[in-house]
């Protein structure tokens, strides 16, 4: 969204509504990956809001993930500021981390720890006690749909399981900010519909930043929209917002009466000729032989009807 602070040129920014809680705040946000003197991320500026899902839209090298990878703390800054719940990255990591959720581009799983064992190991590192540890587990494993295989091995999940649970590893913990990196990536559509339903589940109370290829997930979840390119934000708002921006639309032409285009002779001719028939534009027998000629393939096609007669079928 556009902030208050940003000129009124910005006609691809929606302006902040009133009322929201602003649950990240990234400002002049600057990465540069040395010996490149191209920046990764040049001046990012954008705020995420609690209650709220933000689709982060991009190709691949357009700084989505560095920008995550910098919300979660793996890497530092070059320049500019991270704010989330009101706490700096730089200063408050440790704390931030208590309340901070992460799914990572590819999966990282212990090969020889069960679904039960991953989320009840995680919710004990977020500080839960034994028996809320396991309260939470079973609550998880029952909205991932992953309750039949809590004492399977992460090695031997397909790979949407174990998307699904590298997703619910995220949300362990109630983490108040939620950043999941492609979350649906690799997976079936079935997967993909499940992981979609446990993000509109865990969003109300939760600032969820989801970056994703897929326009139509951006449009079905994304309560905010942010599109990034080459480092820069080039576009941010709700998706009606965007479609306002740069929707074209469908035109749609209705032909209220269709017109009698008379057909020339010597095509009636060439055709009747294409047919076999001669003699005149349609030959001996005019169309009732034609007729004969199209009926020929569906003469052995039958029905039975609710009698038990059988009935020709025709075809209109």
């Amino acid at each position: 969204f556009l902030g208050p602070d940003q000129p009124q040129g910005y006609t691809f920014f929606e302006r902040e509504l009133p009322g929201l809680v602003p649950g990240v705040t990234v400002q002049n946000l600057v990465k540069i990956f040395e010996p490149n003197s191209k920046p990764a991320l040049d001046r990012l500026n954008i705020t995420f809001y609690e209650n709220q899902i933000t689709a982060f839209l991009g190709h691949n090298g357009a700084g989505k993930t560095t920008t995550m990878s910098i919300l979660t703390g793996l890497f530092p800054p070059t320049s500019g500021k991270v704010l989330i719940g009101g706490k700096d990255i730089e200063t408050d990591l440790d704390s931030i981390r208590q309340s901070l959720g992460w799914c990572p581009q590819h999966n990282i799983l212990f090969h020889h720890l069960t679904v039960a064992e991953h989320i009840l190991f995680y919710a004990q590192l977020k500080g839960k006690s034994w028996d809320e540890a396991l309260l939470e587990t079973e609550a998880m494993l029952e909205d991932t749909g992953l309750h039949h295989k809590r004492n399977e091995e992460a090695r031997n999940l397909s790979g949407g399981m174990q998307r699904k649970l590298s997703v619910a590893m995220a949300f362990v913990g109630e983490a108040k900010v939620v950043v999941l990196d492609e979350p649906t990536s690799g997976v079936d559509p079935y997967s993909r519909r499940s992981i979609w339903d446990l993000l509109l589940k865990y969003r109300p109370g939760r600032t969820l930043i989801m970056s994703t290829h897929h326009m139509d997930e951006a449009d079905m979840l994304g309560d905010q929209i942010a599109i990034i390119s080459q480092g820069k934000l080039y576009c941010s708002g709700t998706p009606l917002f965007l479609k306002n921006c740069f929707g074209s639309g469908f035109y749609l032409t209705l032909v209220r009466k269709m017109k009698t285009v008379p057909v020339p002779g010597r095509l009636q001719e060439v055709g009747a000729g294409l047919l076999g028939l001669g003699g005149g534009p349609w030959g001996p027998g005019g169309p009732s032989r034609l007729g004969n000629l199209t009926s020929r393939p569906f003469r052995g096609c039958q029905r039975m009807d609710n009698n038990g007669n059988n009935n020709n079928v025709g075809i209109c």
